[in-house]
């Protein structure tokens, strides 16, 4: 089953606004008037005309298309760019919230173009011909009931108007817009707090956008998980309490279709988001393929569907309500309940080396000894999936070109501090490993996961676990989605420890156990 996860950032920001929205609207005295008001608000964006959506009848499942745009529809100076096409249906029959993002990549045909990727079919016809092409091209039969249009700015505001969102950043980004075409950016691994700041080089807006050494695939699973931290760091409570002020500049940042700015749409959408709320975000991947990509011609590099039947498939099951979530597996590692012995002493089980797994003992002390100004004790893997390596500052094996290996000095690994709460200082570490031997194509594959330890006991990363496992002596904490481990925690007195799962959560689930199981103190 596909992981089960939430969209890309857009996706995320408007289903939380629509859920804060849809309780302020039912737990207010005057019901009809603070719906109103909220009508209003949607109104600031100006509606998106032109646009033929099909209404649903009330209580029914219904389908929102959300754009995710760099320049707002029918705004001087032409219609932009879209980095994000989402599919999100609502159906109080379904355990989850389905979601199937399209690749805007992908070949499609447009009129009086011929061969083009599909988000051209919004920067040279709107929300209308992308509408179309996809109800033509991609989906037939799709029904859409509502878009929403919303700027990359408005994203940007909203993520400052929450008070930023810690995010566990995965490697080291780094990019210079004097070396390349791609946007600015700069930020180091590890755990920290990102805020909008309307596209500077450290802000959120940077990171989640960033696609110059991925795909889209990986960058929409890294505002997936920009999503997730963001929803285990706010409340509900908390975002209710900021409605206002958040409405208004979702408003304003956002375009929608006329019947979504009407009290009747808004209130059918308003059930329904109330009805989901709390529910899992399933994702279901679109069956893609990349298409030959040679430099120096000027054919484009295309996305293509691996083949009609699976794209039906994907689409069929984005249609159909989940019956059940599935559970952790952790088969091929030994778990067991801790037992009380002689003296009060606990003994939990012992594992063999799990299958995929390799003893590397050795690069982890190195790691180890390059952190002994970390201001707490390091703890390092002895075994890792047998198809990772570490990145290592010193040997230049996870540099990105054509950035200058100055810029990944003490990167990797990481000593750090950490801004936490009143601005308080948390000691911290990060080691980065990376998918096979760490050459350029392993690198544009954008797999890397993460070893983190600091003296912040409860971050808000760590705030909702899945279960708890006694493995190797050690309880460890399991956050999952869908079934798949995205980080396993271990708890001391000095500290807490984490492994971070790449991005889109491919490291087996016993891989993920037996990496934090492993944690060995290092000795100075």
């Amino acid at each position: 089953m596909p992981r089960t996860r939430g969209g890309v950032l857009w996706r995320g920001l408007l289903a939380a606004v629509l859920v804060i929205a849809s309780v302020a609207a039912t737990t207010a005295v005057a019901g009809l008037l603070q719906v109103k008001n909220l009508v209003n608000d949607l109104k600031l964006g100006g509606a998106i005309k032109g646009v033929q959506v099909t209404l649903p009848q009330p209580g029914q499942p219904e389908t929102l298309l959300l754009i995710g745009a760099d320049h707002r529809y029918g705004q001087a100076g032409g219609i932009g760019d879209t980095d994000t096409m989402l599919l999100v249906r609502l159906d109080d029959s379904s355990k989850t919230i389905n979601m199937l993002s399209v690749p805007r990549d992908l070949r499609v045909t447009l009129p009086g173009v011929g061969y083009a990727k599909l988000n051209a079919a919004y920067a040279d016809g709107g929300p209308d011909l992308l509408l179309h092409t996809l109800q033509t091209q991609v989906f037939p039969g799709l029904h859409v009931n509502h878009i929403i249009v919303f700027s990359f700015t408005g994203f940007a505001k909203l993520v400052d108007a929450i008070g930023c969102v810690y995010t566990d950043v995965d490697h080291r980004y780094y990019n210079n817009t004097a070396q390349t075409d791609y946007s600015s950016i700069d930020i180091q691994p590890g755990y920290q707090k990102l805020c909008g700041n309307n596209g500077a080089p450290d802000s959120a807006l940077a990171f989640v956008r960033f696609r110059h050494t991925d795909s889209d695939e990986v960058r929409n699973a890294r505002q997936q998980d920009f999503i997730r931290w963001a929803k285990d760091q706010y409340s509900t409570s908390q975002l209710v309490s900021e409605r206002g002020r958040l409405l208004k500049i979702f408003g304003e940042y956002s375009q929608s279709d006329k019947s979504l700015q009407s009290v009747d749409g808004l209130l059918d959408l308003f059930n329904l988001a109330l009805d989901a709320d709390g529910l899992e975000l399933k994702t279901i991947q679109f069956p893609e393929a990349f298409g030959p990509c040679v430099a120096g011609q000027a054919e484009p590099c295309y996305v293509f569907p691996i083949s009609q039947a699976l794209e039906q498939r994907a689409y069929t099951e984005f249609i159909t309500p989940t019956s059940s979530v599935p559970r952790v597996s952790l088969k091929g590692i030994a778990t067991s309940k801790p037992k009380r012995r002689k003296h009060g002493k606990r003994r939990a089980a012992r594992t063999a080396l799990a299958a995929g797994m390799i003893a590397d003992p050795s690069d982890g002390k190195s790691q180890a000894s390059k952190l002994v100004d970390a201001g707490m004790p390091v703890f390092y893997p002895k075994d890792i999936p047998d198809d990772y390596s570490y990145c290592f500052s010193t040997t230049q094996n996870c540099i990105e070109s054509p950035n200058p290996p100055s810029e990944y000095d003490n990167s990797y690994p990481r000593a750090y501090k950490i801004d936490g709460p009143a601005h308080r200082p948390y000691a911290a570490y990060v080691m980065t490993l990376v998918a096979s031997s760490g050459n350029e194509t392993d690198l544009a594959l954008g797999q890397y996961f993460t070893v983190q330890g600091t003296t912040w006991q409860d971050p808000p990363i760590l705030s909702k676990y899945t279960e708890v496992e006694h493995v190797d002596g050690k309880q460890l904490f399991l956050y999952s989605q869908g079934g798949l481990i995205s980080t396993v925690a271990w708890h001391t007195k000095q500290g807490v420890y984490w492994i971070q799962n790449n991005l889109q959560d491919l490291i087996p689930n016993a891989q993920m156990v037996a990496t934090a199981a492993s944690l060995t103190r290092a000795t100075s």
